[in-house]
């Protein structure tokens, strides 16, 4: 059964829509962003990723941690300001926030994966700004986190790696605070191998992070389409006034992304799908619960995320095991060794606050590849292997579901 088992790592294969595009580049050996501004495959990448989202501006840069870090300088924020981020998220983002001369402060993240609102508004005062990571693509109360910080001035800044595709009340994840920030990371919806982007509707926050992301001299010319008096005012009060921190995106990777944009819809259906059919299946198993998603939330998953509930330390240590020799790789966040979204691992921060909560629920919080390309059959066979590992560690109940 085990050779039966789909590829769970292999990302879905780069469009022939972007061959003759590479094919192009590699001749002329034009990969440079500013070498023909308005129309490289960068400038065409951010303007057609901007009007996908619905929204004014788009800048392509090098990574989600360097839109991250741009955000945050890009909002003027004040030497060791204070910026609020959930405690379950990649080690980027905290350290996105080091990079920016701000302080991150951690607050409480519940079993079902999304923001305890009780302890993130608890953390509020004294704070200059918030990074909300949608991690794994579970959407937090994004009503009641922009409330709080409306009523605050607080500016949101959304972390929106895993999140492309998914909406809130009908809304774009990524559209929702001031600015948000999106990977094109291997694993992600849009694969470049590497690269990020960020979005916003303020010209004065991508005037700033244009020029921060290495716009030198003039080449910021590039990034304003049509007549757009408040852009080229920003730019203009911003020329030689900021550092550069070069954190461009080449045009080789533009090209990779941009014939990806079309099958957004259909790479969201099939992850939802996959996603749903498996935790309707795992989730008969008296010792697994899958967090549902809030009401205003429809999730664009692109892997699978489940508790153990009443298990010991041993008894999960032993079903990771069993998964693996059925061929499925499972990874218990807090029991991994070193993992990067275990919050006690970031040894960087400048202050340690411990998190029972989120702790409890990374102790038991199981998170496996499940990619969209896969096939309802295929998705049988994982959640197969994953009962059948829980199966020879628990022992088979009578009946799911009884």
């Amino acid at each position: 059964m085990k050779s039966m088992l789909p590829n769970m790592h292999d990302a879905e294969p780069i469009p022939e829509q972007a061959r003759e595009e590479i094919d192009r580049l590699l001749q002329s050996g034009d990969l440079f962003r500013y070498t023909t501004p308005d129309r490289s495959p960068v400038t065409l990448l951010e303007r057609e990723f901007a009007a996908h989202m619905g929204v004014a501006y788009a800048l392509a840069v090098s990574s989600c941690s360097a839109a991250l870090f741009l955000s945050l300088k890009a909002l003027g924020l004040p030497r060791d300001a204070r910026v609020l981020v959930p405690g379950f998220t990649f080690a980027a983002v905290p350290s996105a926030v080091i990079h920016a001369d701000c302080v991150p402060v951690l607050c409480e993240v519940g079993a079902d994966y999304r923001i305890d609102m009780a302890d993130f508004e608890a953390q509020l005062d004294g704070v200059q700004a918030v990074i909300v990571s949608h991690m794994r693509g579970h959407t937090s109360d994004m009503d009641r986190i922009l409330a709080l910080c409306t009523a605050r001035g607080l500016p949101v800044v959304e972390d929106a790696a895993h999140s492309l595709g998914t909406t809130w009340s009908g809304r774009q994840i990524g559209t929702l605070g001031a600015v948000g920030c999106f990977s094109f990371q291997s694993y992600k919806l849009l694969n470049a191998g590497e690269g990020g982007i960020l979005i916003t509707d303020d010209p004065e926050i991508v005037a700033r992070a244009v020029i921060l992301s290495g716009a030198y001299e003039h080449n910021w010319r590039g990034h304003v389409a049509g007549a757009d008096a408040a852009l080229e005012q920003a730019f203009a009060r911003w020329q030689n006034r900021l550092p550069l921190y070069n954190l461009r995106m080449s045009n080789l990777s533009a090209a990779v992304i941009r014939p990806q944009i079309a099958q957004i819809p259909r790479r969201v259906a099939d992850g939802r799908r996959n996603h749903d059919h498996v935790a309707a299946r795992i989730a008969q198993s008296p010792w697994i619960s899958v967090p549902s998603p809030l009401p205003p939330e429809q999730r664009a998953p692109d892997s699978l995320q489940f508790n153990l509930d009443g298990l010991t330390e041993d008894e999960v240590t032993a079903f990771v095991a069993a998964a693996a020799d059925e061929g499925v790789k499972v990874q218990v966040f807090g029991l991994s060794r070193d993992n990067a979204r275990a919050f006690w691992n970031w040894k960087f921060l400048p202050e340690a606050r411990d998190l029972p909560a989120t702790r409890a629920m990374l102790m038991r919080a199981c998170d496996t590849r499940l990619p969209a390309r896969l096939t309802v059959a295929e998705c049988d066979l994982v959640a197969d292997a994953l009962l059948r590992a829980m199966d020879a560690v628990m022992g088979r109940p009578r009946a799911y579901g009884t």
